[in-house]
């Protein structure tokens, strides 16, 4: 139950990633650290700075110690995942024990992720306590940013278990399966090769038909029928980090206007891939792929950004879209993402996911299969 199946590797690697959150807090002012996980919210981060993976946590973190509170539940887990010292307990709520913690230490700053934490909790529970509370809400981001060389294996991983899962269902396509039957098939696939699961929190997107106009579009009853465009957003999960996937197929014989968007979309994705590089904004990389669907006449039906983070969540910083204020930099993985979406008619997107390196980019998902695929 360890980052990376080997627990000496994976307690070295949070002990270098503990080394560098304390150099943050070291440089912000913060005598102390703590981070709060309730049914899961917030996992990711307590996953990368401790190992351990259960739903419910608190971290206490000061320049001498790292603390894990957790319950019963996860007491052989926590031991198994993570070399911080260990708390077992459940008489009172996680939030509290931090309060009462950060009293008892009398530190004099103590950063704490506003963002994870309601406004009644910290009125309640921390705004009593005399400390000074210090925003640190971008401190676990700023660190979960960059990935190292096992991140990077494990994203691979993930994305070659979805690679590989997918080929192999749409072998089994035909027309008159639904949406739900591919998507059902293809995480059992996903899971059967090796991944943990699909994404943490997400169902996929399997969008057949005018349905692929909606990019959010979730699995239905709806059948394929013979001369639909079926889009489907997926991924896997590895180690605790995913991957990140879409493409498109017709059913039997694709539709002219299938051809005409998919080969918009290849031109505007490979465009964009060729310029990501550390120091691009992202607004920028953003423009490259928007230009050329606006030139091509789709401009209004391209309706989200270029791409985003991935990693331990499958939405992370940075950004790419028209209003980032992202720069990239080596270690950012992003996804890359055009996509055309038409009232009435339907949709297409092609992702894959890139590791920023020190001189351009590396296609960590393997775009070989972007073009229109056939299946039934």
């Amino acid at each position: 139950m360890s980052l990376t199946g080997n627990p000496a590797q994976s307690f070295e690697t949070v002990k270098k990633r503990l080394a560098r959150l304390r150099e943050l807090m070291s440089e912000k002012g913060m005598d102390a650290f703590v981070l709060l996980v309730l049914e899961r919210a917030n996992s990711e981060s307590c996953h990368y700075i401790s190992g351990f993976r259960g739903s419910s946590a608190a971290l206490i973190i000061d320049k001498k110690e790292a603390t894990l509170v957790t319950d019963g539940r996860y007491r052989t887990q926590a031991a198994a995942q993570s070399p911080f010292k260990l708390i077992i307990q459940s008489e009172v709520p996680l939030a509290t024990f931090i309060a009462r913690a950060v009293s008892d230490a009398g530190w004099g700053t103590v950063g704490f992720e506003s963002n994870k934490i309601s406004h009644r909790m910290f009125e309640v529970t921390f705004a009593p306590v005399k400390t000074q509370w210090m925003d640190a809400t971008d401190l676990i981001p700023s660190l979960r940013r960059t990935k190292d060389a096992s991140e990077v294996e494990s994203i691979k991983k993930a994305a070659r278990i979805g690679r590989e899962a997918y080929g192999a269902i749409l072998e089994r396509v035909h027309p008159g399966m639904t949406e739900v039957e591919f998507d059902s098939m293809l995480l059992a696939e996903i899971k059967r090769r090796g991944a943990e699961k699909g994404w943490a929190h997400d169902d996929f997107i399997v969008a057949s038909g005018k349905n692929g106009a909606m990019c959010h579009a979730r699995a239905t009853g709806k059948a394929f029928e013979e001369g639909d465009t079926v889009t489907v957003d997926y991924g896997a999960m590895k180690d605790g980090y995913m991957s990140d996937i879409t493409r498109n197929f017709a059913v039997v014989r694709p539709q002219d206007k299938a051809r005409e968007l998919n080969d918009i979309l290849l031109t505007a994705h490979r465009a964009a891939a060729a310029a990501l590089r550390p120091g691009i904004a992202g607004k920028d990389v953003d423009a490259v792929a928007r230009k050329i669907i606006i030139n091509a006449g789709y401009g209004k039906d391209f309706v989200h950004g270029l791409g985003h983070g991935l990693g331990l969540a499958i939405h992370e910083a940075p950004r790419l879209a028209p209003t980032s204020k992202d720069i990239l930099q080596a270690g950012d993985v992003v996804t890359v993402e055009p996509g055309i979406y038409i009232e009435g008619w339907g949709g297409l997107r092609i992702e894959d996911d890139y590791l920023i390196t020190e001189d351009g980019a590396e296609c960590l998902t393997v775009s070989d299969n972007q073009s229109l695929g056939i299946a039934g």
